[in-house]
């Protein structure tokens, strides 16, 4: 409600329009005219302060146009039909529904100052002029002729605006929309005609189509401008009808696109400029863009396009995938593929819906991957990891992880080839030298193919684990004879290949192979053997490296497995404990002796088991033996000693032409360098029964003196071999640079039965193992039968057996009274107490 000011003077006061209507200029202006009575002024002042408090109230009731009169004052304002009551202190304005109130006559008498009462009268609704919508539209018609010829405006948009304002105001808007609508559909109809009789190539038609639909979005886009409070109220409020932007492609859709012939053309030539894409050529991706887009707008892609693209697509990349797995190496196919599949992607980033990336994606792999996997796999992997070619690896993986089975059919291939690599390895007796070493080397590259082009995948990963496991094993014993060896060869002393980390790390690679073995007690065996040869002999390269390894053995296979290796240290560490006790003895007993003797005391139970052997000792030596005797029994009362002289050594002093030298020899090598003391020449029978030793044993010891680098004997006649006739003389004429002198005792090579009998040992404590297990567990279940029993030591053993192995065992154990079997059942055995 406008604020009225009265005053002296005359003035013209200007009245809110607040529906902005075109016909504001018809109405009349508001005059204010004022008596020249000061009580009537502060009246008229109280009254218009009190009105204007209550215009919060006022904004939101729908304006009239009506009349306020007080006495000679009257104004025209905008006010409710509705009552408005003003109060200020004990005065009254009311205003009825018809927009007149009750007149009550002002006192005659009333005081200067007292308030007057208005009277408010109804305007009548203003009329829209004569044949005013027929004019509006025609106006309107031709603005939206003018927009579709791409021709200028004559007419403002704000009155076409304002235009269509008025029309919907005055209940116009059903009509006014049938009447675009049918503008817009004259139009499209039109421009349909240039598509059905054009003679064109496919790209001039595509072109001609994008200018069509990019001249009809904009066209829209001007039309709904000026269009907008009809779509706004009218069409919002219509749920039956489409907003003209909808109505706008509605059109388009119905006319042009779904026509059979415009549909078709327009289709084929997307499908043409998109293979020819595909075969390299360039197009115009705005142009396939601006089209795909039209027709994701029109909801015709998916009917019309996609269904088409995709055949097209399935069909293009099965004669492709076909023919190049014939022509090309996989490798190069694999490169052609990825290559294939990024091209993919870039169409569905700049023109394809999203909508067709996973079905289009999926197509592409199918066809050029999962139609031809066990070609892939079969024709390359096999290669590829022969030539250690990680990129390409690494590459077969990541497409092979975008079909469904690929990555199970790539593990399991993976499997098959370690599995068949490796048994060449294991299986081959001319690799056994190698074995170990080609296994490291072998297992090194599977790791680096499974972390570097397998991404660390756990299947890939335990499946190469599970293929080593299950290779390693199919030559019983042997890889485990072989990996004791080779530690050995490590550990012993003169390798100087790696240095103290890298035999760490090597190590640590070989306990990695010892996990895989099942015949962990064959390893045991030939450790221990070799072991005790390193400390008795002082071979071992470094305690250190010794007392990691078995560190590590304790950590895989617990104490017990390593207790008898310990045993051994322990029994090298109390034998230097002793000697220095022995020294004092001996200098107290004979302190002038000539001979320095060092003991090795061995606990049977530690170390291998050695035939004992008997020879004929120089008379200095066995003084000393006896000495030590009485020495350690004084110490160990009830003990027994058995000497092993295959296990000594000895430092000799020799005396030749070219001077003094000292020969560091095996106590065998000793004890016949020792009788050419009494003479210059013996024959091969006069030595062997000068020193009772073995014949085979005694061939090689003179092999090694006479035949050898050092010869500090000379065999007549000439030759590497010992034969019964050969006789040997002291060479005094020999020379060497070094004063002290190793003379190596030629290693015999370990024999079939040598390996038999330590298998055979191996086997007797296997024996032992099951006995103890099927006692230990019928003493606990009491009853058990067959199958449970053998279920049962399975699980408790730690190296492989046969059933029929522990089928003897159980008859053993029942001949000698641990176990019976039950009268009525023979499937069930019984624990004897």
């Amino acid at each position: 409600m406008s604020h009225l000011n009265a005053s002296t003077s005359e003035r013209s006061v200007a009245t809110p329009d607040v529906r902005q209507q075109s016909l504001r200029d018809n109405r009349p202006e508001v005059a204010v005219r004022s008596a020249p009575v000061i009580d009537k002024r502060k009246a008229l002042n109280t009254s218009n302060s009190n009105i204007n408090n209550n215009s919060n109230h006022n904004k939101y009731i729908s304006a009239k146009r009506v009349r306020i009169e007080c006495e000679d004052i009257e104004t025209d304002v905008k006010m409710s039909e509705n009552t408005i009551a003003v109060n200020n202190q004990n005065n009254r304005f009311s205003l009825s529904s018809n927009g007149v109130n009750k007149n009550t006559q002002l006192a005659n008498n009333a005081k200067p100052g007292a308030a007057k009462k208005l009277v408010i009268k109804n305007f009548e609704k203003p009329k829209l002029p004569e044949n005013y919508s027929i004019q509006t539209w025609d106006r309107l018609k031709e603005a939206v002729v003018a927009i579709q010829m791409s021709e200028p405006v004559s007419t403002s948009l704000e009155e076409l605006y304002q235009a269509v304002g008025n029309l919907c105001f005055h209940k116009m808007a059903p009509d006014l929309y049938k009447q675009l609508e049918s503008l817009v559909e004259i139009h499209v109809k039109n421009c349909v005609l240039q598509f059905l009789n054009a003679d064109m190539d496919h790209l001039s038609y595509l072109k001609l189509m994008n200018n069509c639909w990019q001249s009809h979005c904009n066209q829209m886009i001007m039309i709904r401008s000026i269009f907008l409070y009809l779509d706004r109220t009218y069409v919002l409020q219509t749920a039956q009808i489409l907003s003209i932007w909808d109505m706008g492609l509605e059109m388009f859709r119905k006319n042009i696109t779904n026509d059979s012939i415009v549909q078709t053309r327009t289709v084929d030539g997307l499908l043409k400029l998109i293979e020819s894409e595909r075969n390299g050529e360039g197009v115009d991706r705005g142009l396939l863009k601006g089209l795909l887009r039209m027709l994701s707008d029109l909801s015709i892609y998916r009917n019309a396009f996609e269904v088409r693209f995709l055949q097209s697509t399935e069909q293009l990349y099965a004669a492709e995938g076909q023919r190049l797995m014939q022509s090309m190496e996989v490798p190069d196919y694999l490169a052609h593929v990825d290559k294939r599949v990024n091209e993919e992607w870039e169409r569905l980033l700049h023109y394809l819906d999203h909508s067709t990336r996973k079905p289009l994606i999926q197509t592409v792999e199918k066809q050029l991957i999962s139609e031809h996997l066990p070609n892939i796999l079969q024709k390359g992997l096999e290669q590829l990891l022969d030539t250690h070619r990680t990129a390409d690896l690494s590459l077969m993986y990541n497409l092979m992880s975008r079909v469904k089975e690929g990555l199970g059919e790539l593990c399991s291939h993976f499997n098959q080839y370690i599995k068949k690599k490796g048994k060449v390895v294991v299986t081959c007796p001319e690799k056994d030298k190698t074995m170990v070493q080609e296994l490291l080397d072998f297992k090194d590259q599977m790791d680096l193919v499974a972390t570097q082009c397998f991404s660390r995948n756990e299947k890939f990963t335990n499946s190469l684990k599970e293929a080593f496991e299950q290779f390693i094993n199919q030559r019983a014993n042997k890889p485990a004879e072989m990996i004791a060896k080779f530690v050995d060869s490590k550990l012993r002393a003169g390798n100087k290949e790696a240095t103290e980390e890298e035999l760490e790390k090597l190590l640590d690679k070989i306990m990695v192979l010892f996990r895989f073995i099942h015949g962990k007690d064959v390893f045991e065996a030939f450790y221990k053997k070799d072991l005790a040869k390193r400390l008795l002999v002082g071979k071992s390269a470094s305690v250190d490296a010794e007392k990691s390894m078995l560190s590590k053995l304790k950590q895989e296979c617990g104490a017990a497995f390593t207790s008898k290796l310990e045993g051994m240290f322990k029994d090298m560490e109390l034998s230097k404990e002793l000697m220095l006790n022995f020294k004092q003895y001996l200098n107290n007993v004979k302190p002038n002796g000539a001979v320095e003797m060092n003991v090795n005391i061995l606990t049977m139970g530690y170390w291998p088991t050695y035939q004992p052997m008997e020879v004929h000792m120089p008379s200095e030596m066995v003084e000393y033996q006896e000495i030590f005797k009485r020495f350690y029994l004084s110490k160990h009362s009830g003990r027994k000693l058995q000497w092993q002289p295959n296990l000594g050594h000895c430092v000799l002093k020799a005396c030749f032409t070219g001077g003094n030298k000292e020969l560091q020899v095996s106590l065998f090598q000793a004890l016949v360098l020792v009788l050419f003391n009494d003479n210059n020449e013996f024959s091969l029978e006069d030595i062997k029964q000068s020193t009772a030793i073995e014949d085979s044993e005694l061939r090689r010891t003179l092999q090694s003196l006479a035949c050898g680098k050092a010869r500090v004997l000379t065999k007549i006649p000439k030759g590497r071999d010992i034969l019964d006739d050969d006789r040997f003389a002291y060479n005094c004429d020999f020379k060497n640079k070094l004063f002290r002198i190793k003379i190596n005792q030629i290693q015999l090579k370990e024999t079939q039965e040598e390996q038999a009998t330590t298998q055979e040992r191996v086997f007797q404590d296997r024996q032992y193992q099951i006995d103890a297990a099927i006692v230990r567990i019928m003493k606990t279940r009491k009853t058990l039968t067959h199958n449970i029993l053998l279920s049962e030591l399975y699980d408790q053993l730690k190296f492989p057996v046969k059933p029929a192995d522990l089928k003897k065992r159980i008859e053993s154990l029942i001949e000698r009274d641990y176990l019976e079997r039950d009268k009525e059942n023979t499937n069930l055995y019984h624990y004897v107490a």
